[in-house]
């Protein structure tokens, strides 16, 4: 039977609160589900973004080929905050989501769904919900018109590629302001008042107690190809600050006559639109105009003159060839000009505007532009982003620059650029981002880039090679460097970065240096190598490149270069996100250790390892890293997984993920599938899929747990201790034999003897001394005498009146105690061991422990032992865990560790088990 696949992603608190659903949801997805997305059986995907981990991780689960909805749901961690559900599920039943009580978005791509009023009860958290499908026909959804009513908190709510004909009266919820209705079946504007009859004032059939408010910001009716007509009055008194009708064939002007009261923003990118809709421009005023995409090749006065109130206008990818001569002068409030993808190239002539004007941002990227003129942009005083991407600029002067001294922004990258004149920022005193990538740059000095003195965010980039030498620009904090051959830094003075905060080297090659091999980078807390050759995370300090990064928390190190033998980790003691890729741990005869990599990092939260070939993975790989919270295997071949992990399973971080990963087939790790499933503090993925190869040249793709369960022994673990407490037995038996203290011996064989006539039946009833024989230690001794032994001791009613055995008033004066509990256990109908700290440390009560399981051995099914936790103790801790799991059942734990033990309860569930146990014991 095909199950559903789960991916698990980790957003940053930035992230998970963005409306771009697009981004978070799909934008990662790969084939066989390396990212996001799969086929059959469950998987994992992960992403971590380059930003800080604080305040705390956030969980992101993506669930592909849902068929059966509750089983899904029982898989995925009930304290996640976004979840994607991506299959065919006919019925949402009632309260579908209610054990997820943190959920705030929640994305829906069922196929054609059938939704109950109560389908969303519980979701009191949720923010954002999306109804998506991606095929080129719409699908039919009807949601009943108290579906949302629970959603208090609702500010998003997309429908994608779902036809809502047959829904009526749907009630929004008053906290919504993101409305979405894409790729459906809307033919006019009208249509929204029987589907949302509060959207709309006037529209519902019933009159409201209340007066009537408007409350949605945004309406996106974008990609409805049938929405070709308004209708009279269809937004009657609506009020909205934005309204995206990308890629619709309605006519802007229809708008006039719709009723809408108030409009800031309107989009109509692809709506093949040949002029400036003036007219509706100033009926609404608007403020911001996007008609990117479209056929306007000329801008009329005309038009012009009606659109003074816009402050964005996008006119990218139109064709345009020149702009009016007052463009600049008809627009005086506006802020920000889009022209990218357009022809008004390859000589820059801008139309002369007010020396007053508000222009703050301008896009000339991919216009064809070659020469930027004398005083380009002089009548732009205002000017803080100009973005020139894409282009054929060659040269650069400060004369081209010169009047922008408010200049932030520049993006130069992808032009023709070979040389950069000394001054030639000197223009610029405002700028803090530089962006020149894709250049043909080889020799940057820090000298060429002296003018401005906040400059702090800078990309260099070549398409072959890079040399960069100082002096640095003062103020800098994130720089990134490209190059497809090399990168060369020149420090002759060792001068450092002293500020830099993010790093960025990406080369195909190797990163080099002059006369220095050390580059000190004493504030740098992200660093993101690719391509770069391991030895310059050497462990020789002679050639070390990063001899210290004392506020590192993020390294990200993606190579494609053999030899990672001398690759070391030290001089990091922040660091919390650890991302290793494509370094070849095995290529060299002396291979690197894991352990020996991180046994630096005691701060390490995050760690994702992806085809690094490690080989084998034991216990000394994880020692010594506590904090960590998750793991992540990806790519990785012949992957053996070594016995002694079991002993880190208490230690094991809280999400383990397996991604694309392919183990050897071996025994010794077929412990992983019990403790996948039953871990109690971790969350395990990506096992269910992972194949397991026999050796090299196996390609048979044998899923892993089926090996497991195949070929190895079902229960190794219980078969070793029968066999050991056999040999035990013997050896102890013998000994006696010798032993001169006859006692013992007669002792022992009437013990044989009474279990022998028991088994075959030939027994008498017996009749017990004792109900309970309790087990404690020094520690525990006041409150097992004054709670525990009253309440179960007093006659009925105010006790149990039951009969109990306590070492240090029944045992005899001057008794063996060994005698003495071996036979006080036997005479009574069970054994109550009360479990602390300091009981699992007395010899004593591990005795008790070890011989009542014994005794619990000797008879499967008979329940005789009883475990009283009077505080929260790891069951692992315990001795003959994994054989006690096995024989105890849930009723036979008592955890009295939160609180006040409510007596009641404990003595029924304690008599039922005492009544059960003696029957058991008599027959």
């Amino acid at each position: 039977m095909e199950r559903p696949l789960l991916s698990f992603t980790l957003l940053s608190p930035l992230l998970l609160g963005l409306m771009s659903l697009g981004r978070m949801s799909w934008a990662w997805t790969a084939p066989d589900c390396t990212i996001a997305d799969s086929s059959l059986l469950p998987n994992i995907s992960y992403y971590i973004p380059f930003c800080s981990l604080a305040p705390g991780l956030h969980l992101f689960a993506s669930c592909s080929n849902v068929k059966d909805l509750a089983q899904t749901l029982t898989a995925v961690p009930r304290d996640i905050e976004a979840l994607c559900l991506q299959g065919t599920v006919p019925f949402l039943p009632a309260d579908a989501f209610g054990h997820f009580t943190t959920l705030q978005l929640l994305r829906l791509q069922l196929g054609t769904i059938s939704i109950t009023s109560g389908t969303f009860q519980g979701l009191n958290q949720l923010q954002h919900l999306s109804f998506e499908h991606h095929a080129p026909c719409c699908l039919s959804l009807f949601l009943p018109p108290d579906a949302l009513e629970h959603l208090r908190l609702l500010n998003t709510l997309s429908f994608h590629g779902y036809c809502l004909n047959y829904s009526q009266n749907i009630q929004l919820p008053i906290s919504l302001r993101h409305l979405t209705v894409r790729h459906s079946c809307l033919i006019e504007l009208r249509e929204l008042q029987g589907l949302f009859p509060n959207l709309v004032p006037g529209s519902s059939p019933t009159t409201s107690p209340s007066p009537w408010t408007s409350f949605l910001e945004e309406l996106d009716l974008s990609a409805n190809l049938q929405l070709s007509q308004v209708g009279n009055r269809a937004l009657d008194g609506l009020q909205l600050r934005s309204l995206r009708l990308d890629g619709t064939p309605l006519s802007a002007l229809d708008l006039l006559g719709s009723g809408l009261l108030h409009l800031d923003s309107l989009s109509l990118e692809g709506t093949r639109t040949e002029r400036l809709p003036g007219n509706v421009t100033r009926y609404f005023e608007l403020v911001a105009l996007d008609l990117g995409r479209n056929q306007i090749q000329n801008l009329e006065d005309e038009d012009l003159l009606s659109c003074q109130s816009l402050e964005f206008l996008s006119l990218h990818a139109n064709g345009l060839q020149l702009l009016p001569s007052r463009f600049l002068n008809d627009l005086p409030q506006l802020q920000r000009l889009n022209l990218s993808m357009n022809k008004l190239g390859p000589t820059l002539v801008l139309p002369e505007g007010l020396v007053s004007s508000n222009l703050r941002v301008l896009d000339l990227s991919h216009n064809e532009l070659c020469v930027l003129p004398y005083r380009a942009f002089s009548s732009l005083p205002q000017l803080q982003e100009l973005r020139l991407s894409g282009n054929n600029i060659s040269n650069l002067s400060s004369e081209s620059l010169e009047g922008l001294r408010w200049l932030k922004t520049l993006d130069l990258s992808w032009n023709q650029i070979k040389t950069l004149k000394p001054g030639w920022l000197s223009s610029l005193p405002a700028l803090t981002s530089l962006n020149l990538l894709g250049t043909h740059l080889e020799h940057i000095s820090g000298k060429q880039l002296q003018g401005p003195q906040k400059l702090s965010h800078l990309q260099l980039g070549s398409l072959e090679m890079l040399e960069i030498y100082p002096p640095w620009p003062p103020a800098l904090l994130s720089l990134e460097v490209r190059a497809d051959v090399y990168i060369q830094f020149g420090v002759p003075s060792g001068e450092p970065f002293l500020f830099l905060e993010n790093l960025t080297l990406q080369t195909s090659n190797m990163l080099l240096q002059l006369d220095n091999n050390t580059i000190h980078f004493p504030s740098l807390r992200h660093l993101t190598l690719r391509g770069c050759s391991p030895y310059i995370l050497s462990g020789h300090q002679s050639h070390r490149f990063f001899p210290q990064l004392p506020l590192l928390e993020h390294l990200h190190f993606w190579s494609d270069h053999e030899g990672a033998d001398d690759l070391h980790l030290f001089g990091m003691p922040s660091l919390r996100v650890l991302e290793l890729g494509d370094l070849d741990f095995l290529c060299q005869p002396t291979s690197v250790k894991l352990e020996k990599l991180l046994k630096e990092l005691p701060q390490l939260q995050v760690l994702v390892l992806s085809n690094l070939n490690l080989g084998n993975l034991s216990a000394s790989s994880f020692r010594g890293l506590g904090p960590l919270r998750l793991l992540l295997l990806n790519s990785e071949w012949a992957l053996g997984l070594d016995s002694s992990l079991q002993e880190l399973i208490p230690q094991m971080p809280q999400y383990v993920y397996f991604s694309d990963i392919t183990f050897t087939c071996q025994c010794e790790s077929s412990w992983v599938g019990p403790w996948a499933t039953q871990a109690p503090n971790t969350f395990v993925y990506g096992l269910e899929k992972s194949i397991c190869m026999a050796n090299a040249s196996d390609y048979s793709k044998t899923p892993l747990l089926s090996f497991h369960s195949g070929h190895c022994s079902h229960d190794p673990e219980f078969q070793s201790f029968l066999t050991s407490f056999t040999l035990v037995f013997l050896l102890i038996f013998l000994s006696l034999l010798g032993c001169p203290k006859w006692p013992w011996l007669h002792y022992l064989q009437t013990l044989f003897h009474a279990w022998w006539w028991k088994l075959g039946g030939w027994r008498p009833r017996n009749q017990f001394h004792y109900d309970v024989f309790i087990s404690y230690c020094e520690q525990d001794r006041a409150w097992v005498l004054k709670e525990l032994v009253p309440a179960l001791e007093k006659p009925l009613p105010v006790g149990e009146g039951l009969r109990l055995c306590l070492p240090e008033r029944d045992f005899g004066v001057g008794q063996d105690r060994m005698d003495a509990m071996v036979a006080s256990m036997e005479s009574s109908r069970a054994t109550l061991c009360v479990l602390s700290c300091q009981a699992l440390g007395s010899p004593w009560c591990n005795l008790e422990l070890r011989l009542a399981t014994y005794h619990l051995m000797a008879k499967p099914g008979t329940a005789r032992l009883l475990l009283l936790f009077l505080e929260p103790i790891d069951r692992r801790q315990l001795h003959s865990y994994h054989r006690l799991a096995r024989w105890l059942q849930k009723e036979d734990y008592f955890d009295v560790s939160q609180g006040r033990i409510e007596w009641d309860a404990f003595s029924e569930k304690l008599r039922k088990r005492l009544r059960k146990a003696g029957q058991e014991r008599e027959d």
